[in-house]
């Protein structure tokens, strides 16, 4: 529900009319009651005539609806395009964009509390007999200021909209966002061997009398709460088994969870689990790690198709990765416990490990790269970056399987001495992958 609010265009320009309507009745009271007192007193301030305030405000309110049409046009024109061109899973990353939402929420804004403040506004006789007339002055000063500040976020839009759906900055977001994500849910690795020793120490046996925990809607799963989770095992005295990510396709046959005991997690138990899984139609970045990776490699995959064919988008995409994955290679995997206040084991996770997450990004790409010169040297410069990022020797052998897997695609897809110098290449790397040292000489010479 969060996500769809933050993507959604409404959200904040209805808030935003929201408060631009409780303005517009607040200063009306307070002219009404209290400013002609003071407004009198100071002398640069022209007091406004009631034809001339009507025709400001009309003038403001029309142009104020102008200018969100337009500027909601161009938003679906932007928003189309890069859809297009970088993957309809990147809609969402625009649609939930604050500078178009602000914007538009802006022109409203101001559109409304113009309207609402006109009608207030009367001539001398409008009244009845003896009416001297009403125009707010104070309110008619807000809405010049919200002239001004429409303007300034106008110029502002018509600066973000272009550098919003550039490629770097598309892929800057998606990056960025990963390595805070790989930042919050992984751990730094002070000893990691031992940590994960003690882990697989303290993992409870599963029971065998237990209850598979379907879901109650089809769709992705986006968020999983674990906390939920933890305090109803811990009322039941439960232990749950999780089977699946945030990021999975679960439909009525899936097991979400198998609940032990059986004879304890009855009907209204189960329907307690299953609130804690929340579904929805695609995936979202919220919980699944894994879904900002596929974005980096779809980008890369488009990139590097015949239609396009555009390596440098590609580079790009695999220096955000690398970035992500070195960042990876120096903490450790997830506990995947979940304990009550008194340490007893309630919930089992599958956390996203270093080996997972690099199938899923070069492992992916490995099949678009190899047939691209340009793309497989530098695909090869960012995974040695990658092993040099590497102080446990599992993930080190991760990263060789990745290169030789490559090494083996590159020579099907290319031929003579490209396929000769990324053949090469990647000898050398797999030759330096156990002395730290020369492999860091080796990445300074791909420079």
């Amino acid at each position: 529900m969060l996500g769809n609010l933050r993507e959604s265009y409404w959200f904040v320009p209805a808030n935003m009319a929201l408060l631009a309507l409780l303005l517009a009745v607040a200063l009306i009271y307070v002219d009404a009651h209290f400013t002609s007192a003071w407004f009198e007193r100071i002398a640069w301030l022209q007091a406004g005539r009631p034809d001339g305030a009507r025709g400001l405000l009309t003038a403001v309110a029309g142009s104020m609806l102008g200018v969100a049409g337009t500027t909601f046009s161009v938003t679906i024109a932007a928003v189309v395009y890069a859809s297009g061109q970088y993957g309809p899973r990147l809609l969402s990353n625009f649609m939930a964009d604050r500078g178009n939402q602000v914007t538009l929420g802006t022109f409203i804004a101001t559109f409304l509390y113009s309207v609402v403040v006109v009608r207030t506004i009367r001539s001398p006789g409008e009244g009845g007999v003896g009416d001297g007339g009403f125009v707010p002055q104070l309110a008619l000063i807000v809405a010049l200021l919200l002239v001004l500040a429409s303007i300034a976020v106008l110029i502002f839009f018509i600066h973000h909209v272009p550098r919003r759906i550039h490629i770097n900055s598309v892929i800057e977001q998606i990056g960025r966002r990963l390595l805070d994500e790989i930042e919050t849910h992984f751990p730094p690795a002070d000893s990691e061997g031992d940590c994960q020793r003690r882990q697989i120490g303290s993992m409870p046996q599963r029971c065998a009398d237990n209850v598979q925990l379907k879901p109650a809607a089809t769709g992705y799963l986006q968020i999983v709460d674990h906390r939920a989770l933890v305090q109803i095992a811990c009322e039941a005295d439960l232990f749950i088994d999780l089977k699946c990510q945030p990021g999975d396709f679960a439909h009525e046959r899936t097991v979400l969870a198998e609940v032990s005991p059986a004879t304890v997690c009855d009907e209204e138990i189960r329907e307690r689990l299953c609130s804690a899984f929340a579904f929805g139609s695609r995936r979202t970045p919220m919980q699944d790690l894994r879904f900002l990776v596929d974005e980096l490699v779809e980008i890369a995959a488009r990139a590097l198709s015949p239609g396009v064919n555009d390596p440098f988008t590609a580079r790009s995409c695999m220096d955000w990765l690398a970035a992500a994955m070195a960042e990876l290679g120096q903490r450790a995997a997830p506990s995947p416990l979940r304990v009550d206040g008194e340490g007893v084991v309630r919930v089992i996770t599958t956390p996203i490990d270093f080996a997972v997450l690099a199938e899923r990004s070069f492992g992916a790409l490995a099949q678009y790269a190899s047939a691209d010169m340009i793309a497989a040297m530098h695909y090869l410069m960012s995974i040695c970056d990658v092993a040099l990022a590497c102080d446990i020797a599992e993930r080190r052998h991760v990263v060789r399987h990745k290169v030789e897997a490559f090494r083996s695609l590159s020579e099907f897809h290319l031929k003579g001495v490209n396929a000769t110098s990324v053949s090469y290449r990647a000898t050398r790397i797999l030759e330096c992958l156990g002395d730290e040292r020369r492999l860091r000489e080796l990445r300074y010479s791909m420079s």
